[in-house]
């Protein structure tokens, strides 16, 4: 294998939609980008998810990923929070998906587990992991740190599920 392979982490949110990009090539991990796509808080919900959908193309267009990473949605005391954030996380999820991109899904806590080594981390500890994980990278945000972080996990269980998908053809 000599290409790497592109893979965009997404971390969903209304307000803010953190976004990674990374390049795997074996065990190596290089830093492309980071960011995040805003939407305006005084619109209402129809236009800001246009704003986070064009955003996230965008991104897409520029930096090309062939493999997308989202997280789970995180479930809070606020429903109405909660089915917003939802349809953010419906957009992360449907412009990879439009681009004809595999999509995989992480729960908050294995994206903690597999960066920090505990499902419980705190967010500061996420930022520090993924400095020391890839130290070129640069991000301003926690959004944008989480989702580098979306897109590690990813590269680290690729390998894994790539390996059961060939063990399973074989038998």
């Amino acid at each position: 294998m000599t290409t790497p392979i592109r893979i965009i982490g997404i971390d969903p949110g209304l307000r803010r939609t953190g976004w990674g990009v990374i390049d795997v090539l074996g065990n190596s991990v290089r830093f492309v980008a980071s960011g995040v796509v805003t939407s305006d808080g005084g619109d209402e919900l129809a236009p800001r998810l246009v704003q986070l959908h064009d955003g996230l193309d965008a991104v897409h267009e520029h930096y090309g990923p062939v493999e997308a990473a989202v997280e789970h949605t995180f479930v809070n005391k606020d429903a109405g929070a909660t089915l917003k954030l939802g349809q953010a996380r419906g957009i992360a999820l449907l412009v990879p998906a439009r681009r004809g991109l595999l999509v995989a899904e992480y729960a908050p806590n294995a994206v903690k587990k597999a960066i920090v080594g505990a499902g419980h981390a705190e967010k500061i500890q996420i930022r520090m992991m993924v400095k020391v994980l890839m130290p070129k990278a640069t991000f301003d945000t926690d959004d944008a740190a989480d989702a580098l972080a979306i897109a590690l996990t990813h590269a680290h269980h690729r390998g894994v599920a790539s390996g059961r998908i060939a063990r399973a053809v074989a038998m």
